[in-house]
């Protein structure tokens, strides 16, 4: 896919690191506006009409337009998946799609959501971070991302996240058919408080919290940061272990 705006593309804007392989960056850099997620760029998106069949890529047309050119399918074939981690990151998203092959080809847009927060998942995942996990929490308003996937697009993350998580319609949600990624091990409680823990902050200032509530932890996969994502992201059974230890302080 040829480059339109070599000044749009993600390492130009900052963009360019992948959670995935940078552990202690996770989640990554959400978009913060509008965009379009196309090839190693991404682009404006003027998507102020409710309706994405109206929506426009400045200096290139409407983006069915844009996408059909770019040979992939248009936003009425197009799932929206709300994010509440890395799927936010345009980096990781790319990276996820690139794996296997798949066009980069993903609108993606901020959207004020309502009775939803962020909070840990309690276990660690397969690139040795603690993941974000959606909670029900009324009354709570956040600003998270939506992204558009096609059919493959949607099967392609559905592998990254399953069966550490399952995808579920949002219900009550501003935008019709919205889904998103529900932890099956549920969200951390915050020792401190009984409430879930924030989650989608700094990796590296959590897992120091984590080790520091969990002297257990601490000498698993301890004692910095940077040593507990190399060693889980290594062993499955360090992951399997220091999962029962998150656990083991009762899950949401």
């Amino acid at each position: 896919m040829a480059l339109s705006d070599p000044s749009r593309t993600l390492v130009s804007l900052g963009y360019d690191t992948v959670p995935a392989l940078a552990p202690l960056t996770y989640p990554g850099r959400p978009v913060p506006a509008p965009s379009l997620l196309l090839g190693e760029e991404l682009l404006a998106l003027d998507a102020a009409d409710p309706d994405p069949a109206h929506w426009t890529v400045p200096g290139h047309g409407r983006l069915d337009d844009v996408l059909a050119a770019a040979g992939q399918a248009g936003t009425s074939g197009r799932t929206p998946v709300l994010a509440v981690g890395s799927n936010a990151s345009p980096a990781q998203v790319a990276y996820k799609l690139g794996v296997l092959n798949l066009p980069v080809a993903v609108p993606m847009v901020p959207l004020r959501i309502r009775g939803i927060d962020v909070g840990c998942s309690a276990h660690i995942g397969r690139n040795g971070y603690v993941a974000a996990a959606p909670f029900l929490s009324p009354g709570t308003e956040r600003t998270l991302v939506v992204s558009w996937l096609d059919e493959a697009q949607l099967r392609a993350i559905d592998a990254t996240e399953l069966p550490s998580y399952r995808r579920t319609a949002l219900a009550d949600a501003p935008l019709p058919g919205i889904q998103l990624y529900v932890s099956e091990y549920g969200v951390l409680r915050d020792p401190a408080t009984g409430a879930p823990r924030p989650g989608g902050g700094h990796q590296a200032e959590l897992l120091t919290a984590l080790m520091a509530d969990s002297p257990a932890l601490r000498a698993l996969l301890g004692p910095t940061p940077k040593d507990w994502v190399r060693q889980a992201a290594a062993s499955a059974t360090l992951r399997e272990q220091g999962t029962r230890l998150l656990r083991a302080t009762g899950p949401l």
